[in-house]
Formats: structure tokens, sequence, C-alpha cells
């Protein structure tokens, strides 16, 4: 699993970094304090979005995971595409001397 989340004081903890470091999940990292470049930007969370109906409500947990996997099979190999190039695209954004936005466009296109 690799887990991509902000520098939030709650995602940084000793206690959770030790409890991630326990499952073995890759953590990428994440610019002290950017609040432009989230993951929520990313397409799977806007395209998400976008698909999922403002008005709609989940009664259940069996719902969410339902539609959530209704969801899934409806995307096309191009969608998945596109998340498997989100760890290269974020590397490229950290290790980037200057973080501006011809650097998050980059990384959200």
């Amino acid at each position: 699993v690799i887990l991509q989340h902000d520098n939030a004081r709650p995602h940084v903890v000793k206690v959770i970094k030790t409890y991630l470091e326990t499952l073995k999940w890759e953590v990428l990292p994440h610019p002290p304090y950017f609040p432009d470049v989230a993951p929520s930007d990313y397409h799977l969370f806007r395209s998400m979005a976008h698909d999922l109906l403002a008005d709609q409500h989940f009664q259940s947990y069996e719902e969410v995971k339902n539609w959530i996997d209704s969801w899934i099979a409806s995307k096309d190999d191009q969608f998945f595409r596109g998340i498997r190039m989100l760890l290269e695209r974020w590397e490229k954004v950290v290790a980037s001397d200057t973080l501006n936005h011809k650097s998050i466009i980059s990384f959200l296109q």
C-alpha cells in the first residue's frame, strides 16, 4: 500500500508513524506546508466527487461499498494509468527545489 497524506499533526505524530511502519506501508513525502498540493486534488478524488451526486446519501457501509465497487468497475484503463502515474509525479513535485504553481499544474495534469 502506498499512502499519501498531508503533514497535518494527526497524520505525523509518533504513534501514527510507528503504526504505519508496522503495516509496512510506503508513505509518500509531502512538502512541509503547501495546501495547494493535496491528495484530493489528484484525479481519483476529483473524478469520484464529480460522479458522486451532491444529493447522494448512503444509509449503510454496505451501500457505500457497493457504490465504490460499481464506480471502480466503470472506469477504463486510461483512468487507472493516471493513478499509476501518481507516485512518479508526486516524487517530481517533492524533489523540486521550488514548489510553485507550475510544478503543481504538472502534477495535477
